[in-house]
């Protein structure tokens, strides 16, 4: 049986897509064997990968040719914030779920909501049969910007996993090269508890996997970032319309 693919995505950088990765990298490592696939230039996904002590279970890190082998049981995929419309649809092909987070801000909800258009339409995740799931992340409860972010994310009628609260324990795991579930209980108690509707819903999605009837194209993925001025200008200029109105 093909590796479970797991694809963690959005289009715009900085709302902890390499944080999910690696800690969703460090659940499944107690499940089977699994693989980080970083395909990020900062390479965040990797050095945490090289803080990781040996003890710990082992977690490997490869490339997006070696990611077709069967080598693995899970594999974590971690591409770069903006790709063109054929690595969208390549990464969407060999993935057999895709994870969205957002944070709660307007212009992260504007971003939030053109990604998913994007994959909708020009991925056609739906006509595959892929699972996606979104993922409220960094959030400070009791706040005007988390609810109209949780109000978003309903209305998309699209699974909305859980929602993760911005919390120092991830800064340390990450720069101890480990996930939260291989701290102390103790601390990441609270964490461990929301993560739990996110990871139920990755094992009931891939239970049934169809990576061995699935063709998985290896050709490489050329990664090409949008011209990030016109891509920001662009959402500040609807958020400027949507305010306005």
């Amino acid at each position: 049986m093909s590796a479970k693919q797991i694809l963690v995505m959005n289009s715009k950088g900085g709302v902890g897509k390499s944080t999910l990765s690696s800690n969703l990298a460090s659940y499944f490592s107690f499940k089977g064997r699994t693989a980080l696939c970083d395909l990020d230039r900062q390479r965040s996904s990797v050095r945490w990968l090289e803080r990781r002590d040996p003890s710990h279970r082992k977690i490997d890190s490869i490339s997006w040719e070696h990611a077709s082998t069967d080598d693995y049981d899970w594999i974590v995929l971690d591409p770069p914030a903006a790709v063109n419309r054929r690595d969208l649809i390549a990464l969407i092909a060999r993935a057999d779920v895709l994870v969205i987070p957002v944070l709660p801000s307007p212009i992260d909800i504007l971003a939030a909501a053109d990604f998913i258009r994007d994959v909708l339409v020009h991925g056609k995740i739906r006509n595959q049969g892929k699972p996606l799931s979104v993922v409220a992340n960094r959030v400070r409860a009791n706040t005007v910007i988390y609810r109209e972010l949780e109000s978003f994310l309903k209305s998309l009628e699209l699974p909305f996993a859980t929602t993760l609260r911005d919390s120092q324990n991830y800064i340390r795991a990450s720069t101890q090269g480990v996930g939260i579930f291989e701290m102390d209980s103790r601390v990441v108690a609270r964490d461990i508890e929301q993560w739990q509707p996110l990871l139920r819903w990755i094992n009931e999605s891939t239970k049934n996997n169809t990576a061995a009837s699935r063709a998985r194209d290896s050709s490489p993925v050329f990664i090409r970032p949008r011209r990030e001025g016109s891509f920001a200008g662009a959402v500040h200029a609807l958020y400027k319309q949507k305010s306005a109105s």
